[in-house]
């Protein structure tokens, strides 16, 4: 057996730029993986087969393993065995930290070394594109700046961000991705030219940083407003939803001070987390 961490990741600031005609949306971000993840266990058998820890996963077709798994089967002519994958199950489902998307790149990475494929990071990127628009960025991961539906990624410094550490809140609130896309539509102005993103600076310009979907989330749901209030009063240099939400991050600079915040939000689902670099 083979296993694989799939990591979660967090959005330090989400600009929406505009609709699409092929309805995505253009964004600006820049994504940071964390070490929060899931596990991918991978075993020889003589048939793909799908295994979760969460009755709340499904594992049919509709599962993004099980996309990814069909996708690059398809690219690969000949193999000497196909594996069952079994998901040990970590982070949050819906919370905005991109584990979906996370485990499909996994997988593609995963089978791409032990199918002895010798794809390019490149080539798993654009087969990532197929299955959603965050998986793009698990393939190499690290922190990156990302432009278009997701899929236009540019290295970045991650220096101004090497010793920072997060912590999640994850409050009990199902926040549909489309439902806030269709609310900020609302809000969008096409002709409007959008500020320019803020660049990873020492110091970091933290009052830059913004998450567009706020502006729609925290009307209809206030408990995650009032989250990143407690953040921001318990000394976090920077708060903000990750994604579309729910989870909201709070970015502390000093390890322990994070640690003594935690119990403040012991109602919630909580993590502690730090960046990832490869």
């Amino acid at each position: 057996m083979s296993s694989f961490l799939s990591h979660a990741k967090i959005n330090l600031g989400l600009q929406v730029l505009n609709k699409r005609e092929d309805d995505y949306h253009n964004i600006q971000s820049c994504f940071v993986e964390i070490d929060l993840e899931d596990t991918l266990d991978f075993s020889q058998a003589s048939s793909f087969q799908l295994s979760v820890d969460d009755a709340d996963i499904p594992i049919d077709e509709s599962n993004l393993i099980s996309k990814a798994y069909r996708l690059i089967r398809f690219r690969a002519e000949k193999v000497q065995t196909e594996f069952s994958i079994h998901l040990k199950k970590r982070i949050p489902i819906g919370g905005g930290l991109g584990g979906g998307s996370s485990n499909a790149a996994v997988t593609l990475n995963a089978l791409n070394q032990l199918w002895h494929l010798n794809l390019s990071a490149e080539d798993l990127e654009e087969m990532g594109t197929e299955i959603g628009a965050d998986v793009p960025f698990f393939i190499k991961g690290g922190i990156r700046f990302v432009e278009g539906i997701g899929d236009i990624l540019s290295s970045v410094d991650p220096t101004p961000i090497k010793y920072l550490h997060f912590i999640l809140v994850v409050p009990p609130i199902h926040i549909s991705t489309h439902w806030a896309y269709r609310a900020l539509n609302k809000t969008l102005q096409p002709n409007k030219s959008q500020p320019k993103f803020p660049p990873l600076s020492k110091p970091m310009k933290w009052e830059l940083f913004d998450n567009d979907f706020e502006r729609v989330i925290h009307e209809t749901y206030p408990e995650i407003g009032q989250i990143k209030a407690s953040l921001i009063n318990s000394g976090a240099l920077y708060a903000g939803l990750s994604g579309s939400g729910s989870t909201v991050f709070g970015v502390f600079d000093n390890l322990q001070r994070a640690e003594t915040i935690l119990g403040k939000f012991s109602q919630y689902q909580t993590f502690l987390t730090s960046p990832v670099f490869r």
